[in-house]
């Protein structure tokens, strides 16, 4: 994504634990923001590009995010799928961290 969004907070860094994710809606978004093991804070859109499913309803393991659906993998990292079923990259968001607020361009 280019660098002419608008960042905007979507939650305090110490809400979302490490190996968590939660889903957040902003400005008419429906992303999902990751906390991954190693302390990086990751975004993509929460909605799987295979069927409709909700990323957040999914499993998160290292740094990939399985479907609840049909077990497609993305590297939350890229957005990149990781073979079937999947045949198109989930969007991904920049993300950074500020005063302890975890901001995503959106």
């Amino acid at each position: 994504m280019s660098g002419d969004g608008n960042w905007v907070k979507v939650a305090n860094a110490e809400d979302v634990p490490a190996g968590e994710m939660i889903a957040v809606a902003i400005e008419g978004k429906n992303l999902a923001l990751y906390h991954l093991d190693n302390g990086e804070f990751h975004a993509t859109e929460n909605v799987c590009t295979h069927q409709f499913a909700l990323l957040t309803d999914g499993w998160l393991e290292d740094c990939y995010i399985e479907c609840p659906l049909h077990a497609g993998r993305f590297d939350v990292r890229t957005g990149k799928g990781q073979g079937d079923p999947i045949d198109e990259d989930v969007r991904v968001f920049p993300v950074k961290i500020e005063d302890g607020a975890v901001l995503v361009m959106v």
